[in-house]
C-alpha cells in the first residue's frame, strides 16, 4: 500500500498529492508544486483554506468528478476568493464549471505534473467522471465514488449494469494505476470483502495492514488497481468463491457477471 507524506517543504519544487480530509471521511485531493495548488472534489472550503495558508499556495485549478455536495460544497467559497477554473462533468449541474468535460476530453496541466484523460463513469450519479492519466511518470485515476478501496460506490442515480461497466473500465487501466478516490471506507469495505471472499489471503493481509494503519489515524489510499484486481470483490465478479457467497445470500444461482455484482451491491448496502 501506497502511504501519502503531508506536503513536504523540503521538495516543495516537485509536484506532490496530498489528502486534505474533510468532514467525517472525505478526502479532497490537493496537488501542489510549491507555488500553486489544485484540489478535486472540495466538499468544504475551510480545510483548504488551511492547508493553502500553511504552505503559501495559490489555488488556480479545481476538478470536480460529480455533483454530490460533499464533493462540491466548498466550490462557490473557494472561486470566489481565488478565482480557480473549475473542470467538471458535463452531464451534471455544478456549482460552476468552467470547462465541462466528457470521455475523451482531456486535461493537460504541466504546471502540475499532470496529463490526464476523461472517462464517463455513471452509476453512483448519472454523469459522473473520472480522470486517469499520469502524474509525472506515475499513472493515477481520481476516480470519485465509483470505485474504492475495497468496494465501490453506491448506486444513486445509475443502474446496478451501469456501475458494473463503469467499474470494468477502471478495471482495464493499467495495474500499476494509482487509486485516487474520496472516502477513506477501507476498513469497512474490508470487513464485506473477507465474507464474499473468505479464501483471499491477500485480501486478509489487506485488511490487517488497514487496521494498524487506521489504529495510527493512517489514510488508507491511495491503493493501486492491480491490488483492486486481486482483492476488491466487486471487480472479481468472476471467481468461484465470490460467485458461491453471493449465491447463497442471495438464495438463488447467480450466472453472470453482472448478476453477482447485482447481488454484491445489494448485500453491501445492508451489511453492518
Amino acid at each position: 500500500m501506497i502511504q501519502v507524506n503531508p506536503l513536504s517543504q523540503a521538495r516543495a519544487d516537485a509536484p506532490q498529492i496530498v489528502p486534505v480530509k474533510a468532514f467525517t471521511d472525505n478526502y479532497i485531493w490537493l496537488v501542489s508544486n510549491g507555488e500553486q495548488a489544485l484540489v478535486v472534489d472540495p466538499g468544504e472550503a475551510s480545510p483548504v483554506f488551511k492547508v493553502l495558508a500553511q504552505h503559501g499556495l495559490e489555488l488556480t485549478t479545481i476538478l470536480l468528478t460529480h455533483h454530490h455536495q460533499d464533493h462540491v460544497g466548498g466550490v462557490t467559497e473557494l472561486t470566489q476568493a481565488t478565482g480557480a477554473k473549475v473542470w467538471g462533468p458535463a452531464l451534471e449541474v455544478l456549482p460552476q464549471c468552467d470547462y465541462p468535460l466528457s470521455e475523451g476530453d482531456s486535461v493537460d496541466l504541466p504546471v502540475f505534473g499532470l496529463s490526464l484523460s476523461v472517462l464517463d463513469i455513471p452509476g453512483h450519479t448519472a454523469g459522473h467522471i473520472a480522470y486517469f492519466g499520469t502524474f509525472g511518470t506515475s499513472p493515477l485515476v481520481f476516480c470519485g465514488d465509483t470505485l474504492f478501496a475495497g468496494g465501490c460506490g453506491r448506486i444513486f442515480e445509475g443502474s446496478p449494469e451501469q456501475m458494473h461497466q463503469s467499474l470494468g473500465k477502471l478495471a482495464a487501466l493499467a495495474p500499476q494505476t494509482l487509486v485516487y478516490c474520496t472516502h477513506e471506507y477501507t476498513a469497512s469495505n474490508l470487513r464485506f470483502a473477507v465474507v464474499a471472499e473468505p479464501d483471499n489471503t491477500l485480501l486478509k493481509n489487506w485488511q490487517q495492514q488497514v487496521l494498524m494503519q487506521r489504529a495510527n489515524d493512517q489514510t488508507t489510499l491511495p491503493s493501486t488497481i492491480a491490488q483492486e484486481l486481486a482483492a476488491n470483490p466487486f471487480l472479481r465478479t468472476q471467481q468461484a468463491t465470490v460467485i458461491r457467497t453471493a449465491s447463497e445470500w442471495a438464495q438463488r444461482p447467480l450466472f453472470s457477471a453482472l448478476e453477482v455484482f447485482s447481488a454484491l451491491r445489494e448485500w453491501k448496502n445492508g451489511f453492518r
